[in-house]
């Protein structure tokens, strides 16, 4: 009987959580083009030199007890892959499009390792924002990425790829804390990727939407250990703690 038990409530969740990501494909697909515009804190001026149109948008904060450059400072530096949550997303895409094991890339940190898989830095506002493109064709298996000059980005229109650009953003709330966020667009470029790209974007928001709340989390995180370690050192650097 508890066997059944169980059966039955790991079906009942199951079938859950298969209707709860039905419903967010199903939002993907028919949101798809039609990008929900920023509010006034969300607008972005340097994003928009580089996409002001784009079919399909994630934006994504969180406020950290950090200053802005110590915030921002910390979320280039950070290591995705120190996320199970991601880790297992990765390695669901690569089981269902069937791609071969992603290389391993030198150095640490999110930037370094997003240009070792081919993105390009478009801008930056040093300590504040950096904004990061590569055009792609994101439902193969294997996806290349391809950087293209920030002087050609806005203009890139190649037929059968998608564009896509991302930031890394912190805006200062006072001396100690601030506001970190991330947003990314994408836009395909003619009527044959755009095909393409609306399924697989519908099909994947759910886990891609997973990424960014899961960088947020991250970022909280590594920055509370830092400070434990900093105050730690402060301590007992004092005369006091002697």
């Amino acid at each position: 009987m508890a066997a059944k038990r169980i059966l039955k409530t790991v079906g009942f969740v199951a079938g859950v959580g298969a209707a709860v990501y039905g419903t967010l494909v199903w939002s993907a697909w028919n949101r798809y083009g039609y990008p929900k515009p920023p509010s006034r804190k969300e607008e972005d001026p340097l994003l928009d030199e580089f996409m002001p149109d784009y079919d399909v948008v994630e934006r994504h904060s969180v406020v950290v007890n950090a200053s802005a450059a110590e915030a921002y400072r910390a979320a280039c530096e950070m290591d995705l892959e120190n996320s199970s949550i991601v880790q297992l997303l990765f390695k669901s895409r690569a089981l269902i499009f069937g791609a071969i094991p992603g290389r391993e890339h030198a150095g640490h940190g999110m930037i370094t390792r997003m240009k070792a898989l081919g993105w390009g830095e478009l801008a930056e506002l040093p300590g504040r924002e950096i904004v990061m493109g590569s055009v792609t064709q994101p439902w193969e298996a294997d996806v290349v990425f391809r950087a293209i000059a920030a002087d050609r980005f806005a203009a890139f229109h190649e037929k059968g790829f998608v564009k896509i650009a991302w930031t890394l953003r912190v805006d200062p709330l006072t001396e100690t804390t601030s506001t970190f966020r991330t947003e990314t667009r994408a836009v395909a470029c003619g009527s044959l990727a755009r095909s393409k790209f609306r399924p697989y974007w519908a099909f994947l928001s759910p886990g891609i939407a997973l990424i960014r709340v899961a960088m947020l989390r991250q970022l909280k995180r590594e920055l509370k250990v830092q400070q434990a370690r900093l105050l730690s050192r402060s301590q007992s650097a004092s005369p006091s703690a002697r």
